[in-house]
Order: structure tokens, then C-alpha cells, then sequence
């Protein structure tokens, strides 16, 4: 994963691939960490008597942490650069680790997860823009393979919790350390080429600074892809924070066979984040934003009422359909909106992770007061809000003509 220097000059004409997947593998690691923290409430849950409603809270405590600084970043940094922010970012994830290893109350969980979440609005700014400027005008490829990263971190996170923290306890945590430590290294590597590249960077700013529609309609567009955003990540709220309490509910499964069950679902939206950009290059963005989060209506639907084999397949097709949207709707949002790139995925990451902590929040408080099971019939709805991306503009058609 050592990211190389490549020669200037060469940015805007190929994709470095090896930036990429360095920048890709940190991602990993990222998420991979912040996927500890849900993928160990059922043991605080039992452990220090939690409700649903706190089980909530500290999402959204992560979760805002992780999705109100993270549009600050990107507004500063797309004025001025700090290529090493990205290993200091991952520190503040190292030490929000050790004091949840560390944690003995529901206060010390919060302060715990806000560090983990701090880190994570500093990491995705600036390792978006990393992927953007290695991408060599292949936009839709380069999200996807930084955003592939992510979701496999995600998924991995919750299986190496059920074999190492679930059957040996919280103080377990602590063995995540290393791979943020790992994470720093592979940073530092790629802070290095990002820092020698800042001026090409700047060069190729200026160069793509036209934009396309008319201010109005730049609005509106971000308006529905922020209604978008919405559904979907309230859906993935459900389905990241309660899918394992879903299916011990329902189908009386074991914490680490919920847990394993959750990994299934996480890795099928690793696959379904790595095909959407690529999709978007070739057939156009919009429409893969649809097909993404209308065309999984119909599947959302139908799984609160199958048996425990069909619920893993549901989610299978679940995971591949929605993940699809992300790369192609951040794509689509800086081109939207040239120039700047820090700003639109800090507030589009920012906004992934604030509508997934509120979202969390009323789900546990719904659940608390209804069932788990209603709440995910009520989510099962959410997708049908893409219909709103037949309003979005045809971008591409707009830059050909």
C-alpha cells in the first residue's frame, strides 16, 4: 500500500492507481474502526443496561461529531490544503479506540465515540479529494474504489467484533489500535505525494471552474440530492444499527450470528459501492442514482415479512441496489458545483453521516415505543422517495452540448 511520487504533469492525464488504492486502503481502515461501535451495542446494551433510546444517542453523538465539522473541513481546506491532516485525523480515531476500550458508563461511551467521529470528519474531506485529484478525469472509478474501501472496512468491522470483542469482552477493543496506527502509516505515505502535488492541483481547480447551470438550478439539484440522501441513509440507519437486534427479535439468532449476518449486508454494500461509479462513467449519474434508491423500493418492502433465509438474500440485493448511489451522487454534486470538491464531500459525507445518527435516534426512540419489527416496516418505505430524481438535470448532456 506505499503510495508512490508520481512525476507532475502526469494528474490530468492518468489515474494513479497506486494513490488510489492507498488512499482506498485507508478508508478501510477508517471505517472499519467506526464500525466497532455498532457492532458492540448489543454488549453495552447488556452490560450497562442501556435503552434503545441510548443505543441512539450514541449514534447520534458519532454521528454529528463525524457530519458537522466535516463541511468546515472541506470549506478550509478548499482554500488551503493540509495534506497531513488526513494521519492526524486518524489519530484522534486511535484515541477515541483506547477510551472505548477503557469506557465504564453511557457518558464515557459518548465522549468515546466523539473522538472516533472527529477523526472521521477530518479523514473524508481531504481523502475524497486525494481520489479526485488521482483520478485522471475518471471521476466515477476513483469515488468508487476510495468508496469500496470504506463499506469493506464497514463490513469487516462488525465479523472481526464477533470473533474478537464479542466473546472476550470490551477491554477487547483495544486491539483496533493497531490498525489505526496502520492507517496513520499508509497516511503519512500518501500525505507525502498529496503535499507534492498541491499546485497541479490548484492549476487543475482553476481550469474547471465553469459551471454548468444556473445558480438557481444548482440548488434545487443539491436540494433533491440532499432529500436523497435522506432516504437513503435513514433506510441504512435501520439497517446498520438495529438489523442485528431486528434479527434477534425476530428470528431468535445469537449476538455474533446477527453479527455475521450484519457483515453479509455490509459486504454486499462494499460490492454495490464499487459498481455504481464506474456505472455512472459510462450510462450517466442520474440514472444510477435512480435505479439505486427507487429500484430497491420493492425488495425494502417485502423484507420484514420473509423467513431468516430469504431476510439474508432481501439483504444481499439490499446492500448491492442502495450502495450503488453514494459515488455516483457525490460525482454528480462536483460537477454540479467545479472547484469544490473539499466542500461538496465534506458536506455530502457530513450529511451520510448526520441523517444516519438522527436517524438512529428516532428509530431507537420508535422502537422503544413501538418494536423493532415496526420500524422496519415503516423504513421499508423510505426508498420510494427517488422517484425525486426524475426532477434532477441530465449533467452529461448539458457538458456535451
Amino acid at each position: 500500500m506505499a503510495a508512490t511520487v508520481e512525476a507532475p504533469g502526469k494528474l490530468a492525464q492518468n489515474t494513479v492507481f497506486s494513490i488510489l488504492f492507498s488512499i482506498s486502503f485507508a478508508h478501510l481502515t477508517n471505517d472499519m474502526l467506526q464500525s466497532v461501535i455498532p457492532s458492540v451495542y448489543p454488549i453495552f446494551k447488556d452490560k450497562y443496561h442501556l435503552t434503545f433510546t441510548q443505543i441512539g444517542l450514541i449514534t447520534l453523538v458519532y454521528q454529528l461529531t463525524a457530519s458537522l465539522l466535516q463541511p468546515l473541513v472541506g470549506v478550509y481546506t478548499d482554500k488551503r490544503a493540509r495534506p497531513y491532516s488526513l494521519p492526524v485525523g486518524m489519530g484522534f480515531t486511535l484515541v477515541g479506540l483506547i477510551a472505548l476500550a477503557f469506557a465504564n458508563s453511557f457518558y464515557n461511551i459518548l465522549i468515546s465515540v466523539s473522538f472516533i467521529g472527529i477523526g472521521s470528519s477530518i479523514f473524508h474531506p481531504e481523502s475524497s479529494r486525494v481520489a479526485h485529484l488521482a483520478s485522471g478525469g475518471k471521476k466515477g472509478l476513483a469515488q468508487s474504489i476510495f468508496q469500496l474501501g470504506g463499506n469493506a472496512g464497514s463490513a469487516i468491522g462488525p465479523l472481526l467484533a464477533a470473533l474478537i470483542i464479542a466473546p472476550y469482552g470490551q477491554i477487547n477493543i483495544i486491539w483496533f489500535t493497531l490498525v489505526a496506527l496502520i492507517g496513520i502509516l499508509v497516511l503519512t505515505r500518501v500525505s507525502k505525494w498529496y503535499g507534492a502535488h498541491i499546485l497541479e492541483k490548484a492549476a487543475r481547480k482553476t481550469e474547471h471552474a465553469e459551471q454548468v447551470f444556473s445558480k438557481k438550478k444548482v440548488i434545487t439539484a443539491l436540494c433533491i440530492l440532499i432529500v436523497l440522501i435522506f432516504s437513503k441513509y435513514f433506510y441504512m440507519a435501520s439497517m446498520s444499527s438495529y438489523y442485528t437486534f431486528f434479527l434477534i427479535d425476530k428470528f431468535h439468532v445469537t449476538t455474533q450470528q446477527s453479527q455475521l449476518y450484519l457483515f453479509i449486508f455490509l459486504g454486499a454494500v462494499a460490492a454495490g459501492t464499487f459498481i455504481g461509479g464506474p456505472l455512472g462513467d459510462r450510462f450517466g449519474r442520474k440514472y444510477i442514482i435512480w435505479f439505486s434508491i427507487l429500484g430497491v423500493a420493492p425488495f425494502t418492502l417485502l423484507l420484514p415479512y420473509v423467513p431468516l433465509f430469504w431476510t439474508a438474500v432481501l439483504s444481499v440485493v439490499i446492500g448491492v441496489v442502495i450502495a450503488s448511489a453514494f459515488s455516483a451522487i457525490l460525482v454528480y454534486a462536483t460537477e454540479l458545483v467545479p472547484g469544490k470538491v473539499g466542500m461538496i464531500a465534506g458536506l455530502f459525507f457530513g450529511l451520510a453521516f448526520g441523517m444516519g445518527g438522527l436517524g438512529s435516534a428516532v428509530l431507537g426512540k420508535l422502537a422503544d415505543l413501538t418494536s423493532i419489527s415496526y420500524v422496519f416496516s415503516v423504513c421499508a418505505y423510505l426508498p420510494l422517495i427517488g422517484i425525486l430524481t426524475g426532477l434532477l438535470p441530465n449533467i452529461e448532456q448539458k457538458k456535451v452540448r
